[in-house]
């Protein structure tokens, strides 16, 4: 029988570095949410790492609310919202075609609640 002086690791950092290259691009998607929604363009924008913590409220163009992509009513969502403390992180993406009005609803629900710490999904304007 043979005895091993060293171990050759090259083998195992190369399965490490697919696994890596895989876990980072399902993140990436992952990140992107379910809903479809087309945010509106912004010529100033600020990017941010999306956080685990925060909860992801989404409008779509017919006015269908979504709460962390599961589907909720106003009533629902005031409740739940209700519940909160007043340092939950928030990110609100509305679709640019939905009316203004459930943007202003969904606004009105968190000032009331006095949640403080909102992020806006948008997009950049190309060229700008």
């Amino acid at each position: 029988m043979k005895k091993f002086d060293e171990i050759n690791i090259i083998p195992f950092i190369d399965i490490m570095l697919v696994l890596l290259a895989i876990v980072l691009i399902t993140a990436s998607f992952i990140s992107q949410g379910k809903i479809q929604v087309n945010v509106p363009k912004a010529s100033s924008t600020v990017a941010f790492k999306s956080d685990d913590l925060a909860k992801l409220l989404t409008v779509t163009e017919t006015g269908e609310i979504f709460f962390n992509d599961k589907p909720i009513t106003m009533e629902e969502l005031e409740n739940e919202i209700a519940t909160w403390s007043k340092e939950q992180k928030v990110t609100l993406k509305v679709d640019a075609k939905s009316m203004f009005q459930d943007f202003v609803t969904l606004t009105d629900i968190i000032a009331k609640n006095e949640i403080k710490n909102v992020a806006i999904v948008t997009m950049k304007e190309k060229g700008k």
